[in-house]
């Protein structure tokens, strides 16, 4: 059905249709960055492969590495590398803790105050927060964190109003929605704490828009620009001073080791070969469904698009096909999944920028990260938007070194 709807409007693809309002236009753009990504990462993986299976060997047993072995095997190697005990870990990074960390980087880079409200709000465990600058409203933002039988998986944010000024100055309301495990208090995973600092960059794209019209407030931009906003929030995380600062024992207030914030952010780049071939893979299955005739055996079609990849034996896609509700519960990321890499892409070389004046909270890079990104929604072409603010289009490179994959390319 999507291959006849866009062969009656004229495209030669799915692909083609669905990828021409995107910033990469094309589908030879988007196999294109992802073959870049593709050759190191596999490069990576493989080598991780070869010390996980010398760990197999050790314990006795003859066959090759497995997909059932590699995350068993994985993790005792991360364990021995890295000493990160989750157990350990959590009572540095209550959910208190972490939403002081976000509010704080929000009003360092943006000048945004954060003053909780009274509810009641839609329901018991949401909370509520007025938005301001320099006593001015912005938005209100609401938290609804913890899993409850009546939400469905994962985390997302929504703009129950957008902003927009047509008619009247209209400010918006916000939610981030999370299913973190409820607790007292609430102890976070590190891997909760970066999907709540990437919900929160959503957060901050509607907060800060500032446009004409509703429709292209906020997140209404291009699939392969929308997770920018958010990916790039998550670095915010990965400063040591704001750990430094925030990542306090629950009960103790008294901040974590230094040993162990080192050991924590030495960790980042751990398993990215196995991380970013699982992804890619993924990836490239969804465009090549998309980018030609539909294929009369998906599976058949994602078996032959593996084997021309030279995928690892021992890892899998992140989603395969019979359960990849991202590309075939509707049309939103359907020739689309590529856009978490696109945006990583410009991420990586978003946050370079702070780097580069060695400051991560510098005023002017943030002003500009504002002004041409966070307020400006859908008003321009997003190429042109990143373009403003950077002066530059980003290469492969800044994501490759933020995923410890430059040493392979």
């Amino acid at each position: 059905l999507r291959n006849e709807r866009a062969t009656l409007l004229g495209y030669a693809s799915f692909a083609d249709y669905k990828l021409e309002p995107e910033m990469a236009k094309t589908p030879a753009a988007v196999r294109d960055l992802l073959m870049r990504v593709w050759g190191p990462a596999r490069t990576k993986a493989e080598a991780d492969a070869a010390v996980l299976e010398a760990m197999l060997r050790a314990d006795g047993i003859d066959g090759p590495l497995e997909p059932w072995d590699w995350r068993y095997y994985s993790e005792k190697r991360r364990r021995a590398e890295h000493d990160l005990d989750e157990a350990v870990l959590k009572p540095f990074l209550s959910l208190d803790a972490m939403l002081a960390a976000q509010f704080d980087c929000a009003n360092r880079l943006f000048g945004l105050e954060f003053r909780e409200m009274e509810g009641p709000f839609y329901h018991p465990d949401v909370r509520g927060w007025e938005v301001t600058r320099k006593g001015a409203h912005v938005a209100v933002f609401l938290g609804d964190y913890f899993a409850r039988g009546s939400k469905r998986s994962g985390a997302w944010c929504s703009a129950m109003r957008s902003q927009r000024k047509l008619g009247g100055e209209v400010r918006p309301i916000v939610v981030n929605v999370c299913n973190f495990a409820n607790g007292d208090p609430a102890l976070l995973s590190y891997d909760d704490a970066r999907t709540l600092f990437h919900e929160f960059g959503h957060a901050l794209h509607q907060m800060l828009s500032d446009v004409t019209y509703g429709f292209i407030s906020g997140t209404s931009v291009a699939r392969d620009f929308v997770e920018l906003p958010s990916q790039l929030y998550e670095h915010w995380l990965e400063v040591p001073a704001v750990l430094e600062r925030h990542a306090r024992h629950w009960q103790t207030g008294e901040p974590m080791p230094a040993a162990m914030l080192k050991r924590l952010l030495d960790a980042g780049t751990y398993d990215q070969g196995f991380a970013t071939v699982e992804f890619v893979a993924s990836a490239l299955v969804d465009l090549a469904f998309h980018e030609g005739p539909a294929p009369a055996d998906p599976m058949q079609k994602q078996a032959e698009v593996l084997e021309a990849l030279g995928m690892p034996r021992a890892i899998r896609m992140r989603h395969a096909t019979p359960h990849f509700a991202h590309v075939f519960s509707g049309d939103g990321y359907s020739s689309g999944y590529y856009s978490y890499m696109w945006s990583e892409v410009m991420d990586a070389d978003a946050f370079a920028a702070f780097e580069e004046v060695g400051d991560p909270f510098d005023p002017a890079t943030a002003a500009r990260l504002e002004r041409y990104i966070l307020s400006a929604g859908g008003s321009d072409d997003a190429e042109r938007l990143y373009m403003q603010f950077r002066g530059k289009m980003p290469g492969v490179e800044a994501l490759l070194k933020g995923r410890g994959l430059l040493d392979a390319a």
